[in-house]
């Protein structure tokens, strides 16, 4: 059989849960078990446009609705860059705000849920932070955080890597941790009990199996490995600029430019060689 494609490429991933609803609202309702369960979801971002496989900064999220209206936001996230998070609350609030037409009651409005799915730590700074893998955030009062503006506007970040180290408790969640990480690990999924994960066991192998699908995901993992090389050719165009310049006021050691511009001590060498010819 053909090695199983992975679910954390967006084009997969959203092949996976928009193509079969009734996953999805198990995936929604094990990645957020202290707010009401829903029963059905109708996706309104079906499609996927051959331009979005290749287009710069595209994320194939996928966006539904459920019975009662309120509309989630789901997608995973394999790379870190500067405004991710800022993008995702932009288009979460733009969620909230085109429920409404002119003249209708603010009391209609329902929830917009955010959930993404980082295949990178994120939060890192403190032990604390270290030790925790799932988040949700919401309105509160930053005195009184248990004073809440209500769930109405609520992003939710589960970091996949973090989450599989720390090893969550037996449950649904850690049984998705468990496929979005080691679904290509035959014994260590056929442990997993949770009847959601098997389901997208078997429609993972249904994807992999289809010649077309492996090609469209190639080209997507493709594009998102040449975006990753343009952004690091440009940051490296930058450091090599900054030593250039410090090389040419002859004033700092080739170790102390190296550190100044995140360039190897050899890498500045070399520059300073080309500037002198």
């Amino acid at each position: 059989m053909s090695e199983l494609l992975d679910p954390t490429n967006d084009y997969v991933f959203k092949r996976l849960f928009a193509e079969a609803p009734d996953l999805l609202v198990d995936l929604i309702n094990d990645l957020r078990p202290d707010l009401p369960g829903i029963t059905s979801v109708e996706i309104l971002n079906p499609n996927i446009e051959p331009t979005e496989l290749t287009g710069k900064y595209i994320i194939l999220d996928v966006l539904a609705r459920d019975g009662d209206s309120h509309c989630y936001n789901v997608e995973v996230q394999v790379r870190r860059y500067g405004a991710w998070h800022k993008r995702g609350l932009f288009y979460l609030a733009r969620t909230l705000g085109g429920q409404l037409s002119a003249g209708e009651d603010y009391q209609e409005l329902r929830a917009s849920v955010g959930l993404h799915l980082l295949d990178f730590d994120l939060f890192t700074d403190t032990v604390a932070e270290r030790q925790q893998a799932v988040w949700r955030f919401e309105m509160r009062d930053e005195c009184q955080p248990h004073i809440s503006l209500g769930n109405i506007l609520q992003m939710n970040l589960i970091e996949l890597n973090k989450a599989d180290r720390l090893g969550l408790p037996e449950g649904p969640l850690r049984a998705w941790i468990t496929f979005f990480k080691h679904w290509q690990e035959e014994l260590t999924m056929a442990n997993v009990a949770h009847e959601p994960v098997k389901k997208a066991m078997s429609r993972i192998r249904e994807l992999s199996a289809d010649e077309e699908t492996r090609r469209l995901a190639f080209v997507r993992e493709r594009a998102l490995r040449d975006e990753i090389s343009l952004l690091n050719d440009a940051r490296r165009e930058g450091r090599e600029e900054v030593a250039r310049n410090l090389i040419s006021m002859n004033v700092l050691s080739d170790a102390q430019i190296a550190v100044a511009s995140e360039l190897t001590e050899s890498e500045v060498k070399a520059l300073r060689a080309e500037v002198k010819h």
